[in-house]
């Protein structure tokens, strides 16, 4: 099954903000392209297994029905609801923070 992918106004917040951080306070071009690269093929791999992936741990976020997708070369993740065919990504975060409560 295919999905589309869509980004909250959260979300995409976000990604600009760790893309910012990496070009402006890491000052690393190389990174924050990476990163993008990553994101990209995150949001790739969600487009075509959104369904697979299983909900959170966390008992609140569970009965929001929120998943968790990896990126696979970055410390980072994003938290998404299904909706039909849709995939709606509610954040992105790093992996050392505590979306769970964020997100509550």
């Amino acid at each position: 099954m295919e999905y589309e992918v869509v980004l909250t106004a959260q979300a995409k917040t976000q990604f600009r903000e760790i893309i910012n951080y990496l070009l402006y306070e890491l000052k690393s071009q190389q990174a924050a392209t990476n990163a993008a690269n990553d994101f990209e093929a995150t949001i790739v791999r969600l487009s075509s297994m959104a369904g697979s992936f299983r909900l959170c741990e966390d008992e609140c976020l569970r009965a929001k029905g929120y998943r968790v997708i990896h990126f696979r070369k970055h410390k980072y993740l994003m938290v998404y609801s299904l909706q039909g065919d849709t995939a709606y990504v509610i954040g992105i975060y790093h992996d050392l923070q505590d979306y769970e409560n964020a997100l509550r």
